[in-house]
């Protein structure tokens, strides 16, 4: 019997603002678990938490492998050692997007440097 707290696929896509394929895909590769009735499929609070935690973990910049590795953690070891394994992965993802920041902070500069050079040689030509 469908609870009144499960989403349907649609809600399911609504509510996160994916695509239904996307839903599909981190069905196909385990992420998400839904309850199945004939061709329907149904979201409880667990698969609402974990899609949740899903994209987070990409607005952050982690692989879906990662995702689907800690999220196994916590089905087979419970709450502690996810928690462990989530500050180590925080930390190396922390250094990750630092080095990234600083990537795009020298693009930036240089962008910068050339857009004004060539502004100034605009101005030269008038």
């Amino acid at each position: 019997m469908p609870g009144s707290e499960e989403l349907n696929f649609k809600e399911m896509c609504a509510r996160f603002d994916v695509t239904p394929r996307t839903l599909r895909y981190y069905e196909y590769i385990e992420l998400l678990r839904p309850r199945k009735d004939g061709r329907s499929r149904f979201y409880s609070g667990r698969e609402v938490a974990r899609m949740t935690l899903i994209l987070r973990g990409r607005r952050f910049g982690f692989s879906l492998e990662e995702i689907r590795q800690w999220l196994e953690i916590y089905d087979q070891k419970g709450d502690r050692e996810q928690y462990e394994v989530w500050v180590d992965k925080a930390n190396r993802q922390l250094g990750v997007l630092e080095d990234q920041k600083a990537e795009i902070e020298a693009a930036m500069k240089d962008l910068r440097e050339l857009r004004d050079e060539t502004a100034e040689i605009l101005r030269r030509m008038e």
